[in-house]
Parts: structure tokens; sequence; C-alpha cells
């Protein structure tokens, strides 16, 4: 549109892609390239490192090489967080600099609060909400009217807190899998849902239709692991786990 400031490259839009704890944004980018490449063929795509050195082991040593980082550190019942204005911090300096982003991805630990500028879309794979009052007044008190997809496991230990966080977001698009705290593989029928849903928010966002929730269903899909899996998802899986989640239509896709 006239006036509006292009964004990225082309027709694309930015996606940001925060990874989890202890690990790297070229290992996030490693575990999304077990997706499909046309998914986020309309996405210019930024994995950042967290702002701090990994502080202990990390659980993907010998799997992936280092560096690892955090963008913060959290107790157990992930009430309570060290660095996190720290992090916030950084991350609304990194987009204002590095950006303008139209979207942000966030494995675990990676994401941001409401204290940077407008997004566009927001794809959390075992994300977690924030549980501690003081944040969940700033960061919750309002729906947060950002088109969103969520990964949620049916065996993640945040399997909950992805529930919790999806509710704060209107119209939330959310895809179970059968797995634990991992980035999951995806069989054709989510494939398709999750390609279908990035299209519909390009074509929104060139017709100057950006947050009209009307144009775009909401949706939920089930079980979407159907490639075999390897030894190294298996114990990915196991790693990501010791590192640390209005009535829609049931897509039922193949059990895994």
């Amino acid at each position: 549109m006239e006036g509006q400031k292009e964004s990225n490259n082309g027709n694309k839009l930015k996606l940001l892609c925060l990874h989890g704890f202890r690990t790297s944004g070229k290992f996030l980018q490693k575990q999304l390239s077990k997706w499909d490449p046309s998914i986020f063929a309309h996405f210019d795509m930024d994995f950042p490192d967290g702002i701090f050195p990994a502080g202990g082991k990390s659980d993907i040593e010998g799997i992936f090489p280092p560096p690892y980082f955090e963008w913060f550190q959290f107790n157990k019942e992930f009430t309570e967080y060290t660095n996190l204005e720290e992090c916030v911090s950084y991350l609304t300096e990194y987009i204002t600099s590095n950006g303008p982003f139209d979207g942000l991805l966030g494995f675990s630990q990676g994401k941001v609060l409401k204290e940077h500028p407008p997004m566009k879309l927001f794809v959390s794979i075992s994300g977690s909400k924030f549980r501690d009052p003081s944040i969940c007044e700033v960061a919750y008190k309002d729906t947060i009217n950002v088109k969103s997809a969520h990964f949620i496991g049916a065996k993640d230990w945040l399997r909950l807190p992805s529930e919790e966080l999806a509710t704060a977001f209107h119209k939330p698009l959310i895809i179970r899998h059968p797995q634990g705290h991992t980035v999951p593989r995806l069989d054709e029928a989510a494939t398709e849902l999750l390609r279908g849903w990035t299209v519909d928010i390009l074509r929104c966002n060139n017709c100057g239709l950006n947050n009209n929730y009307d144009e775009m269903e909401n949706g939920l899909i089930e079980n979407v692991q159907k490639e075999p899996r390897t030894e190294n998802d298996s114990k990915e899986e196991m790693i990501n786990a010791n590192a640390g989640k209005t009535e829609v239509e049931v897509l039922d896709a193949a059990k895994a």
C-alpha cells in the first residue's frame, strides 16, 4: 500500500526465529529443516543466538556442535525468571535494528512479550505462558490480536502451559502431536494446513487486510507425525525435555 514501509525483500515477510534453552539459532534452523520448505517459502527467516552463553552443560552436546546460548534463566516451576528484562530489552533493540519483522517463531523459551513493535503472526512450538503475576498483568491483560499457530505435544512437560498460552491469542490455530518437548515432524495434512495458513497471511498482507481475523478460519489438527522417526529424533526429544508448554473442527491425521 502507498506510504507503507516495505518490510523485506520483495513480497516476502520477515520472520524472527528464536531457539530454545542452551541451543543455538543454527540448531533451530536444523530442527525446522524437517518441515516441508514450502511452508515458509514466502518468508525470510532470521535465526539469532541467545543473549547469554549457556550457563551449564547443553544437552545437545554430541548431537550438534557448540556454541550454545540461552535467552534467560528460570526455576523448575517456570514462575521465577532471571535476566528476563535484559532479554526483552535486547530483543526489542534487535528487532528495531534488524527489522522490521512481520512475525515471530519461538521454540520453548524462545519468545518475547508485548514490548516490541507489532507483529502479524506468531508461531509457538512447545511454548509456555509466563506464570509470574506481575508479567501476566502486562503480557496477557488483553487478548493478543496476532494470528498465531501453536504446536502442543501430548508428552510435552510444558503441555498445560502451552495450552494456556494459546488461550491468550485471538482465534489460535492449534496443531497437536503425540511427541514431547520437540519440533515435531509434520504429516501431509498438517503440512497442508500450515502452508495454507502462511499463504493466507501473505495474501492478507498484500491486500492490506492485516489482522482481519474474519478473513481466516481458526482450527485444530491432531497427531501430526506421520514420517518414521529416527534415533536422533527420539534423542532430540529426550534432550529438549531435559532442557527445561472457539471450539474448532478436529482434523484427525494419521496416528503415530
